[in-house]
């Protein structure tokens, strides 16, 4: 590893340097990071909500082995598809990573297209104390499910419109934890959501493409994931005992290849699905990473290469007291 202000992540006055990189699904944040971390004696910690799960890596575009060889990766892999993981428990995981990477000497990276995770982690977000009730979100999810979701974001805009106003309707599942927490506590969401920021100099980068090219690029990762085996995949999930309704199982991919499996769609309609939801979910993850949103550095990696964005970041390190 070259030597450098990297070798060094820590400032005098002992607050980390952290790098930030985000962006949509298949914008290329996974080789960036992987290339940016190898030339700055780098780790990276994930900020993919599905990549934490045990078994399902085709279908998130996880990591290979051949790529966490070359880096070191934190969070993945860390729960069963039949297990959960609060944004809390995350944040407290994330917090943990960066400061074991820190204190040995290396950089982090917080890498990831899940904003409630990168917020969370780089806004310090107190987050209500409240735990999951099945019996309620079962009952909101088949609110959404029998009158729309935006029937269920109007009955959160009654209670609380401070946090409506901030989550896409589409989001069931965020309208869903804030009715949820506030009809547990008998609180708004938004009363009880502070921010502390951490001690961290931070960076961050956002990795775009123009949208045909990043749709294009959707397409072929799904019928990449068809050819590595994303069928069997699920198959083997499910042999193993994974209910179709656990929330790993009923995410983007996983979903409509259980419906090909049970005979519900034909392969070529499940991939139409799967491209269509993943154009969907590349608009939501839109209202987290804004194009103006002054404290991202956007850039194509098309376009900057790998060299360039190391320079950036070593001339931040530098501007910041390195």
């Amino acid at each position: 590893m070259p030597d450098g202000p990297a070798r060094s992540p820590l400032s005098p006055a002992g607050r980390p340097f952290l790098v930030v990189i985000v962006g949509p699904t298949a914008a290329g944040k996974t080789a960036l990071s992987i290339a940016l971390a190898e030339a700055l004696n780098g780790e990276i910690v994930s900020a993919d909500s599905r990549q934490i799960y045990q078994g399902m890596d085709i279908g998130t575009a996880k990591a290979t082995p051949a790529e966490r060889a070359r880096v070191p990766h934190h969070l993945l892999d860390i729960v069963r598809p039949d297990q959960s993981l609060s944004v809390t428990e995350y944040q407290r995981l994330a917090y943990a990573a960066i400061e074991d990477i820190v204190r040995r000497g290396r950089l982090p990276f917080l890498v990831g297209g899940t904003g409630q995770y990168v917020r969370a982690v780089i806004e310090g977000w107190t987050i209500p104390a409240v735990a999951p009730q099945p019996e309620l979100r079962r009952a909101l999810l088949a609110q959404a499910e029998a009158e729309g979701a935006a029937a269920l974001h109007r009955r959160l805009a009654a209670l609380d419109p401070s946090a409506a106003a901030r989550i896409d309707y589409r989001n069931v599942r965020r309208v869903v934890r804030a009715l949820e927490v506030c009809l547990t506590t008998g609180r708004p969401i938004s009363e009880q959501q502070r921010k502390q920021p951490p001690a961290y100099r931070i960076f961050q980068i956002g990795v775009t493409r123009p949208r045909a090219e990043l749709f294009a690029r959707v397409d072929a990762r799904i019928e990449q994931m068809i050819a590595a085996g994303l069928v069997e995949e699920v198959a083997r999930l499910a042999a193993a005992g994974y209910s179709w309704d656990l929330p790993a199982m009923s995410g983007i991919g996983y979903r409509q290849i259980g419906q090909y499996l049970r005979g519900e769609l034909t392969l070529a309609e499940a991939m139409a699905q799967i491209k269509r939801q993943t154009r969907r979910f590349i608009h939501q993850q839109n209202t987290w990473f804004r194009p103006d949103d002054p404290a991202i550095r956007w850039l194509d990696p098309g376009i900057t290469t790998p060299a360039e964005v190391v320079q950036m970041i070593r001339e931040a390190l530098h501007a910041s007291g390195e």
